[in-house]
């Protein structure tokens, strides 16, 4: 009889650990391109320094090879590496692999795309800076699509309307910067750590606006990136240009938690699509950070 009930008791904790959180009804993920977790500890940045101590957090985060720009934010969005989803560039548009999957939209599967093929029913709202973000999310999968021509602002002004009129359930804000920066002038340098004031004033207005649109209490965000940069470039093997700040906060995120899961940035597609109880395909590769709740 003991060794049932220690069954039982077993069973009960594993499901409390597995379980997906309860009452989430939005994800809002905010990508700041080329944005190094190395800056982190130096940058003055009051507002996401307050989502990680109210939140949990990982600075040692890693983007996917080459370091830069599509394969990455492809790799987040769609749950899986350059081998399965096929876009291998900084600029890629088209996979230069075959995707090892394509949705009915002939892409490879994204969180997106899961979203409208298993809750039809759930808005979406799509906001990029850098047009390169277009390609790698298939037209029918949003509701709301908006392209910003490189200006961040503008994007965040669109994000604000859009959260507060329409409350999507998933919203992705791309922000061009700090990665201009990076390249104009340079990482480590006291341009790159001005501009990510800049971002952070950014990130403050969509957190923010998330609270104003009522929806905070049953919302998470959060807050990543693509890939760090060394000198004016990136998409090489440093550190300075893999590691990537991994931000969360909101409902059931514990407070002030620094992960020690291994985090590689395709489980963000994972982690978004298990908080809104979508099934993830065979090709994806990613894992959801449960730790974090």
């Amino acid at each position: 009889m003991y060794k049932r009930f220690s069954f039982l008791i077993a069973i009960g904790c594993c499901f409390q650990l597995c379980a997906q959180p309860s009452k989430i009804r939005h994800v809002v993920l905010i990508g700041c391109d080329g944005f190094g977790a190395y800056a982190v500890p130096h940058a003055d940045m009051p507002e996401l320094k307050k989502l990680m101590q109210n939140g949990a957090w990982s600075l040692k985060a890693r983007a996917v090879l080459p370091s830069s720009s599509a394969v990455n934010w492809a790799s987040i969005l769609m749950g899986a590496g350059p081998t399965m989803h096929g876009y291998t560039e900084w600029n890629s548009v088209v996979p230069e692999i075959p995707s090892a999957d394509t949705t009915p939209g002939g892409i490879f599967p994204s969180v997106f795309s899961l979203l409208k093929m298993q809750k039809p029913s759930a808005s979406t709202a799509l906001i990029f800076s850098w047009q390169g973000i277009d390609p790698l999310v298939e037209k029918g999968a949003t509701d709301f699509r908006f392209a910003g021509n490189n200006k961040d602002d503008v994007c965040v002004d669109t994000a604000v309307v859009v959260i507060i009129s329409q409350k999507p359930v998933l919203t992705f804000i791309h922000l061009d910067e700090p990665d201009g920066v990076g390249h104009n002038i340079g990482h480590r340098t006291k341009e790159y750590y001005e501009e990510l004031k800049k971002v952070d004033a950014r990130i403050g207005r969509i957190v923010a606006v998330v609270t104003e649109a009522g929806i905070a209490d049953e919302t998470v965000i959060i807050v990543t990136a693509d890939h760090g940069g060394i000198h004016k470039g990136h998409g090489g093997k440093s550190l300075d240009e893999v590691l990537i700040p991994w931000i969360l906060y909101g409902r059931g995120v514990k407070k002030n938690k620094e992960l020690q899961t291994p985090i590689i940035t395709y489980d963000t597609g994972a982690t978004i699509a298990w908080l809104l109880g979508l099934k993830m395909p065979a090709s994806w590769r990613g894992l959801p950070v449960k730790e974090a709740f």
